[in-house]
């Protein structure tokens, strides 16, 4: 016989297993609801429309979910990094005679001497550093977002290279030929001792006054014989490195080409190529050396350089675009013909005469006011096509202010 205090423990147990189960079957039936039952919306500020739940999937569906959502889905905008394209620049372009690759590259670039980094080279193609005239360029954009020029035609001066025999129809120049051809026979800046022992043009025939294209000259202390060349130079200022005083030499202007037609002392000559008139004076130098390249890259200094501009090639006080300049850094501190610098104009010293809250009165007090150098403020861009040893030939590509000797050049 079972005791009672076994039956109720038997009956209590009983009661707690249907209790359990009358418990799931509720809380299966309120989840099989709310799987039922539409997903609520969640509303955002100004918002009305609901956001769907989406229903679970597997891997492999989810993967191939992903993969016709990424065939479907429109190409995003290509991020642009690197070189900054200028507001307008042309998708296709054809270069034209008279163009130079400094045009071109401010044609596409905020900053021109970037070109490097967006010029694609096909290798393929005769020549691909060199841009011809008839050649069409094509803008677009790199895997990650770059933007890139490369040419997407050749013209026929490229394919033909019979038609490159004609100075038209040859590479475009980096800058324009015409604004440099005075300056791309060697040497251009000239030693005290080369202008002591050089000969030079003392008089012409007729008495002209000056020479030009087909005049005749007569040289001193020329030892050459018949139809021997030789360049004319116009010697012109002296330059001075302000960092320290010296003199570094005196700017040297290829004037013409002399043929000796007539050995002695005098001896004749003939001037043939001119690029400015001959004048007495003007010294006579070994042509034996090849000229500067004009087709040279664009790019920024491979290290910092920080210099002055020390003379303005005839002699002007203000200085615009496509004017020579010489500044005081040359091989040594790191250039090279295409290198771009930045011309800062230099700032004023100005006394400070409202120092202590009151303006200092005028006469001799003002002289003891403090002295303040104002910022350098950017006033252009300068090319260098022709490297010394201590100085460069420079062009001015650029002016948004006048310059000056004296003007700072620097890395970009």
């Amino acid at each position: 016989m079972v005791s009672n205090q076994v039956l109720g423990a038997r009956l209590a147990a009983g009661l707690l297993i249907v209790s359990i189960a009358v418990c799931g079957c509720s809380h299966l039936r309120r989840t099989q609801a709310q799987a039922s039952a539409p997903a609520p919306v969640t509303q955002a500020a100004g918002e009305a429309r609901a956001v769907p739940v989406e229903p679970e999937m597997t891997a492999t569906e989810a993967a191939i979910n992903a993969a016709g959502a990424t065939a479907v889905a429109p190409a995003a905008p290509p991020v642009e990094t690197g070189p900054a394209l200028k507001p307008g620049a042309p998708k296709h372009y054809t270069v034209k005679r008279g163009d130079t690759l400094w045009g071109i590259a401010t044609m596409y670039l905020r900053d021109p001497w970037l070109w490097p980094e967006v010029w694609i080279i096909n290798p393929q193609v005769p020549n691909p550093h060199l841009i011809y005239p008839g050649d069409t360029l094509a803008l677009a954009h790199g895997a990650d977002g770059r933007p890139q020029v490369s040419l997407e035609q050749a013209g026929a001066v490229r394919l033909d290279a019979r038609l490159r025999s004609s100075p038209l129809d040859s590479a475009i120049p980096t800058i324009p030929y015409a604004a440099i051809a005075a300056f791309l026979s060697r040497p251009t800046v000239m030693s005290a001792d080369q202008i002591r022992d050089a000969p030079y043009v003392f008089a012409f025939r007729d008495m002209h006054e000056i020479a030009g294209s087909g005049n005749e000259v007569y040289v001193r202390n020329l030892a050459a014989g018949e139809n021997a060349r030789f360049a004319v130079v116009h010697v012109a200022d002296p330059l001075r490195d302000p960092d320290d005083g010296d003199l570094v030499g005196y700017v040297g202007i290829y004037t013409a080409t002399a043929l000796v037609q007539r050995a002695g002392d005098p001896a004749k000559a003939l001037l043939i190529d001119p690029a400015r008139e001959t004048l007495r004076g003007d010294r006579l130098l070994s042509a034996d050396v090849s000229e500067t390249p004009v087709t040279f890259a664009l790019r920024s200094p491979a290290g910092e350089v920080h210099g002055r501009i020390i003379n303005v090639v005839g002699g002007t006080d203000l200085v615009g675009p496509y004017e020579v300049v010489v500044i005081n850094r040359g091989k040594r501190h790191g250039l090279e013909p295409g290198n771009i610098l930045a011309v800062d104009q230099a700032g004023a010293v100005v006394r400070d005469l409202y120092r202590g809250g009151k303006k200092i009165g005028s006469g001799v007090g003002t002289s003891f006011a403090p002295k303040v150098k104002l910022p350098d403020e950017r006033s252009g861009t300068l090319l260098v096509f022709k490297v010394f040893d201590r100085v460069s030939f420079g062009l001015i590509v650029g002016a948004s202010d006048t310059i000056h000797v004296a003007d700072v050049v620097r890395s970009p």
